[in-house]
C-alpha cells in the first residue's frame, strides 16, 4: 500500500527557480506540508542568465520580498561578490540596490535553505498534468491532483506552477535548435496541452542569454575597472553586514567593426528568418536587434562579469544573442580587452510556453481552476526578481486559500509587488514584462529604503518575520519619528548654521531657521549637524547612537533625511493615494453580464469581460476601457 504521506500534500510547487524556492518556503513556514517538484534538485536556485540581484527597481522587488518573509535578499547577502547603489546621483525614489553573485554558491545556497526547511519535501520529477474536480460553489473545476511523468498521482488542495522557461521549450544558435530551457537541461512537455484542454490559453515568449567566456585569455589592460562599493548595504533588513570579499567588474564596448561582422551572421540568425515565434524582451534586446533597430549608434556597452570567486567564467553582459557560434566568437575578437579571447560557451535563445496572466485573479490564482497558481515566467514576466515576487505571493495565497481566508493581495500604493501584479493581470502582456521604477506611480512613496516600514508588520502577521526582526523595526520607526519631531522644534543660528551650509554649497541664513527647513537644501546632510551648539544636537546624537548598532543609527538618519527633504512631494503623492484607493474601494459584484451593460466600447466590454476585475479601480487600469467606459460601469453599478 502507499505511502500516503508522499502522495497527499497540502500544497505541490512545480519547479525550484526563484518562483518556487519563495513559493514553497513561504507555504512551508506558515504551516503547509509542501512538496516541491524539480527536474533536478542540484539546479535548484540555479542563475540561467546574469549571475545577478537586484538593478534598478529590481533591487526594489527584493527589498520587498525580504520585508514580506522571502529567502532571495538572504541567499544574495551570503553569495553576493559584488554590491552597488545603483543611481545615486539621481533622487531616492530611484536608488536600487544590485549584486553579483557567484553563481555555483548561490544554487547551492538556495538548495541548502530549501533541504533545511521543515515541511518541505522534493522530489525529481516532471509534472505532465493536473486533475481537477468540479467546483460545486461555482461550476469551475479545483485542483484534485498531479501527474508526475513516471505516472505517479499526488492528491494536494492546492497547486502553484513555477515552470520558468522550461514548458515546451527550445533553444536556438544559429541555425541550431535543441528542446530544452536552459543549457544542457530538458524541455518540459505535456502539461501546457493538458491546461489548454482546461480552458487555458496560452501564447511563445523569447529570451536569451551571452556567450560565456574564459577571464584568463582577457587583457584586462583594454577595459574599465568598476569596483563595488567599499561598504555595501545589504539587500536584507537581517542581514548585519556583508563581509565576503569583494571583486570587481569591467567596462568595455563594442564598436564599428564588431556590428559588421555581427551583420554577417543576419542570414542566419533564428530571429531574424523567423524560426524563433516567439516575443523576446523589448527592454534587453540581444546584440544582433541592437545593431539592427539602432544602427546609427556606433557603440553599445559590454560588461564583464566573473561568475565566481573559484572560476575563470565570465559572463558577457550585453552581448545576449542567438547567432552563429563562429560568428559570435569573430564578433567577440573585435572588442576591446578580447582580441584573443577564448569563447567557453555560445549564447543562445530560449522560446518557451506561458499563459496571458489575464486569467489570473490578483491573488496569482487562475480564474478558470481553484486552487491553482501561477507564478513567474509562466505569466510573461523576465528576471529572477519578478518570479520570486510572485513565487511569494503565490506561496502565501495558496496558504490563505486552504484555510478559506481572504488573500494577501498589495496595491500598487503599498508595493512594486502590487504594481508587478496589478500590470500582470490588468495590461495587454505580449513581450515578457520587466519592472521599471517608472511603472509606479507612487514611486517616492515606495522607496527601497523603506520597504521595510511599509511591508514587515504584513509579513509578521503571516508568521514570515521573526519577533526580534519586527521589534527592531518598532523601535527603529519610533527613533525616526523622534528625529522627525526633533527637526521641526529645533532652530539654529546663522553662526552655527552657515559655516557647514557654505562647505555643502546651500547658501547661508540670516536668521534662526528650523532645523527640518534647512536639510531641504540640497547635499545639506542630517549628520552634519550631529555637534551643533545652538541646537544640542549633540545630545541627540549621542544618544541615538547608545540606542543602536551602526546600521541601526544609519537606517534612522536617512529616513529622518528623505522625509524632511522630499516632505512637499510625499504629502503630494500620499494625497493621490487616498483618491486612488476610494476607487480601488469601489467593488464591482462578482458575475456582472458587461454585455447588458449599455454604452460600453466594443474593447472595452470585451476587456471587462476578459479580466471581470474586482473594482472599479482595477476596471480603470485595463488596457482598452476608457475613462468613458468606467463612468457608464459607475452609472450601471448606481442603478
Amino acid at each position: 500500500m502507499p505511502d500516503r504521506d508522499k502522495t497527499d500534500y497540502d500544497i505541490i510547487v512545480a519547479g525550484g527557480g526563484h518562483a518556487g524556492i519563495e513559493a514553497g518556503l513561504a507555504a512551508a513556514r506558515m504551516g503547509c506540508r509542501v512538496l516541491l517538484v524539480t527536474m533536478e534538485k542540484s539546479a535548484i536556485g540555479r542563475m540561467s542568465c546574469n549571475p545577478a540581484i537586484g538593478g534598478t527597481a529590481k533591487g526594489h522587488l527584493v527589498r520587498e520580498i525580504d520585508a514580506l518573509g522571502g529567502e532571495m535578499a538572504k541567499i544574495a547577502d551570503t553569495t553576493g561578490i559584488h554590491f552597488r547603489m545603483l543611481n545615486l546621483s539621481k533622487g531616492p525614489a530611484v536608488w536600487s540596490p544590485r549584486s553579483q553573485n557567484d553563481r555555483e554558491w548561490y544554487s547551492i545556497e538556495s538548495r541548502q535553505r530549501v533541504e533545511g526547511q521543515s515541511g518541505v519535501d522534493m522530489l525529481e520529477g516532471i509534472i505532465i498534468g493536473i486533475k481537477a474536480d468540479k467546483n460545486p460553489s461555482n461550476g469551475n473545476s479545483i485542483i484534485r491532483s498531479v501527474i508526475i511523468n513516471n505516472g505517479t498521482e499526488i492528491r494536494c488542495k492546492a497547486f502553484i506552477l513555477c515552470a520558468g522557461t522550461f514548458l515546451g521549450s527550445l533553444m536556438h544558435t544559429g541555425t541550431e535548435t535543441t528542446t530544452g530551457g536552459r543549457y544542457a537541461e530538458n524541455s518540459a512537455d505535456g502539461l501546457t496541452e493538458n491546461l489548454k484542454q482546461l480552458g487555458f490559453v496560452s501564447g511563445r515568449l523569447k529570451t536569451g542569454t551571452p556567450p560565456r567566456i574564459d577571464k584568463d585569455t582577457i587583457d584586462f589592460s583594454r577595459v574599465e575597472e568598476q569596483p563595488s562599493d567599499a561598504n555595501p548595504q545589504p539587500f536584507s533588513f537581517q542581514s548585519p553586514k556583508i563581509t565576503n570579499r569583494l571583486v570587481s567588474m569591467f567596462l568595455t564596448y563594442t564598436n564599428p567593426d564588431t556590428h559588421n561582422v555581427l551583420r554577417k551572421g543576419f542570414d542566419r540568425s533564428p530571429m531574424f528568418t523567423g524560426r524563433i515565434k516567439g516575443i523576446g524582451p523589448r527592454y534587453c534586446p540581444s546584440v544582433e536587434d541592437k545593431i539592427n533597430r539602432f544602427a546609427d549608434r556606433d557603440r553599445h556597452h559590454i560588461f564583464f562579469e566573473p561568475e565566481g570567486y573559484d572560476t575563470n567564467v565570465v559572463y558577457v553582459n550585453g552581448y545576449s544573442t542567438s547567432l552563429p557560434a563562429d560568428i559570435q566568437l569573430e564578433g567577440l575578437r573585435t572588442i576591446p580587452g578580447l582580441h584573443q579571447v577564448k569563447m567557453l560557451r555560445p549564447g543562445y535563445a530560449v522560446e518557451y510556453d506561458y499563459f496571458p496572466p489575464h486569467q489570473l485573479k490578483l491573488s496569482l490564482e487562475t480564474k478558470l481552476v481553484s486552487g491553482l497558481f501561477f507564478a513567474g515566467q509562466i505569466n510573461g514576466t523576465s528576471g529572477y526578481e519578478e518570479a520570486a515576487a510572485q513565487g511569494l505571493v503565490a506561496g502565501i495565497n495558496a496558504v490563505k486559500y486552504m484555510r478559506n481566508e481572504d488573500p494577501i493581495i498589495l496595491k500598487r500604493s503599498e508595493a512594486y509587488i502590487g504594481v508587478l501584479i496589478d500590470d500582470l493581470v490588468n495590461r495587454d502582456i505580449e513581450e515578457p514584462y520587466r519592472m521599471f521604477t517608472s511603472r509606479a506611480e507612487h514611486r517616492l512613496v515606495l522607496r527601497q529604503d523603506n520597504s521595510d516600514r511599509r511591508l514587515m508588520e504584513i509579513g509578521h502577521g503571516l508568521g514570515l518575520i521573526p519577533e526580534n526582526i519586527i521589534l527592531r523595526l518598532r523601535k527603529k520607526e519610533g527613533l525616526i519619528q523622534e528625529g522627525l519631531l526633533f527637526a521641526h522644534q529645533r532652530s539654529i543660528t546663522p553662526d552655527d548654521a552657515n559655516p557647514l551650509l557654505k562647505s555643502a554649497d546651500a547658501g547661508s541664513i540670516q536668521e534662526n531657521e528650523k532645523l527640518a527647513k534647512l536639510l531641504k537644501r540640497t547635499h545639506v546632510r542630517f549628520i552634519n549637524f550631529a555637534n551643533s551648539a545652538s541646537i544640542g544636537s549633540a545630545a541627540y546624537f549621542t544618544r541615538l547612537r547608545a540606542e543602536c548598532d551602526d546600521r541601526l543609527f544609519n537606517e534612522v538618519i536617512e529616513q529622518v533625511e528623505i522625509e524632511l527633504k522630499y516632505d512637499g512631494y510625499i504629502k503630494r503623492q500620499k494625497e493621490e493615494i487616498e483618491k486612488f484607493n476610494r476607487f480601488d474601494s469601489l467593488q464591482i459584484p462578482q458575475g456582472i453580464d458587461y454585455r447588458k451593460v449599455k454604452s460600453l466600447s466594443t474593447e472595452g466590454r470585451e476587456k471587462l469581460v476578459k479580466v471581470q476585475p474586482g473594482s472599479i479601480g482595477q476596471a480603470s487600469r485595463i488596457s482598452g476601457v476608457t475613462p468613458a467606459d468606467i463612468s457608464v460601469l459607475m452609472v450601471y453599478l448606481r442603478n
